[in-house]
């Protein structure tokens, strides 16, 4: 009989073991549970001791609500979901203590690949790690009376399906462009030579990563957090906390098109004199490629001069990326639909890589979430899969979703209470 005690962390022994344990991530951190308890949530860090190491923990959430109170571990806990008397002995007691703190259940979502698969979704070659899902941690949870919320497709709140890229051995800006496709690398440079720049937003320009996020809100349909929320977020996690923003230099966006109409006119100017002296159908064609070429940079100079009057530099999209120890997570980001075609949002990822990435040491970059359809091309996901598959990563499909009923009586008159609203 192993000799378990459950015990709880100060902020800075749960960041400690977060950032060594393979399960910890920035949900499992003490700025998480700084932001959570800004927002009213009732916070604690709980872990188990074996022989004074600590080999278990969770940050523990109880949400209280007019109609329920029920507790929550996002991303959690962390544990080894195979040892099956450590585990047994932990959600034992974190369901006494979700108990005694008047929750109905405990819901969690381990933050443990159920099945590794490659870029378009497909399982991994067998023999390959994690070609094989791992059905022993369904076994061991559902064994002492949680339930599975199945194996869901589909945007949650917290992403069952993860996109990845491994940066072992990329140790160059040159070797991380070449590991994109050839498209991604393309906006990249592209991006570049229009003028766009990326910088990291200070405190009190938060203001322009919110309306950024709220046009791409309103255009997706997903839910607007509100600029006070990214400030609390920034608050809670201070430096580990990047909001980024891409942005485009008019200046040097109208220097970069004037060389190329310049260069593609003295092109058309040569073919013309050419085909004049002795015309092809070579030559024909080419003059007709590069007469369109030209066409299209006198428009964009056209553009770029509307451009020029909203602002010497323009705010194109933002992204927030944020650190741990043992990776990078990309986590919210939006773009302005009108400055598309300046790649913006292609950038930015590469300069996160960089420097968030392998200027740190770190060689794990997560996309965060996708959600999980590959093989419909009208899936109303496609674009944000695209893009992220752009970078060449891999698939992480975690095991979803697990409740606990603690108090029966309680959470059967919660279900009913939510079946009445929901009529």
């Amino acid at each position: 009989m192993r000799d378990f005690v459950l015990v709880r962390l100060s902020d800075d022994e749960f960041d400690e073991f977060s950032a060594k344990h393979p399960q910890g991530n920035f949900q499992q951190t003490s700025a998480m549970g700084r932001l959570r308890a800004a927002q009213g949530v009732d916070v604690e860090y709980l872990a188990v001791k074996e022989h004074d190491d600590i080999v278990a923990a969770a940050l523990f959430e109880t949400h209280r609500s007019r109609l329920s109170t029920f507790a929550a571990i996002h991303d959690g806990p962390m544990v080894d979901y195979h040892d099956a008397e450590l585990l047994t002995f932990f959600m034992a007691q974190l369901k006494a203590h979700a108990k005694a703190k008047g929750a109905s259940q405990l819901e969690i979502t381990p933050e443990t690949p159920y099945r590794l698969r490659d870029s378009d979704g497909q399982p991994l070659p067998a023999g390959a790690e994690g070609a094989q899902p791992d059905d022993a941690l369904l076994v061991n949870l559902q064994a002492i009376g949680f339930r599975h919320g199945g194996f869901t497709v589909g945007y949650t709140a917290v992403p069952r399906w993860r996109y990845l890229k491994d940066l072992t051995g990329i140790a160059t800006e040159s070797d991380l462009l070449k590991s994109y496709d050839k498209r991604t690398q393309w906006s990249v440079k592209r991006a570049r030579s229009m003028g766009v720049h990326v910088r990291e937003l200070a405190d009190d320009e938060l203001g322009v990563f919110a309306a950024i996020e709220q046009q791409t809100a309103e255009r997706r349909s997903f839910e607007y957090r509100g600029e006070e929320y990214f400030h609390r977020f920034k608050k809670a996690f201070g430096a580990k906390a990047h909001f980024m923003v891409a942005e485009i230099h008019i200046d040097e966006y109208v220097k970069d098109m004037t060389a190329k109409r310049e260069a593609l006119a003295a092109k058309v100017e040569s073919l013309t004199a050419k085909n004049a002296e002795h015309p092809t159908t070579k030559t024909e064609r080419q003059l007709g490629e590069e007469s369109r070429n030209l066409a299209a940079a006198e428009k964009r100079l056209k553009e770029a001069a509307e451009l020029a009057k909203k602002g010497d530099v323009l705010p194109a999209a933002a992204s927030l990326f944020v650190e741990h120890l043992r990776e990078t997570i990309y986590l919210f980001s939006g773009s302005v639909e009108e400055y598309k075609p300046f790649y913006a949002s292609a950038l930015i990822q590469h300069e996160a890589m960089l420097h968030l990435c392998l200027e740190r040491g770190v060689s794990r970059y997560n996309f965060y979430g996708i959600d999980g359809v590959f093989d419909d091309p009208d899936d109303e996901g496609r674009g944000v899969l695209e893009f992220k598959q752009g970078f060449n990563g891999y698939v992480e499909e975690l095991p979803g979703e697990f409740e606990l009923t603690v108090k029966p009586l309680a959470y059967a008159l919660k279900q009913l209470a939510h079946k009445v609203l929901s009529r």
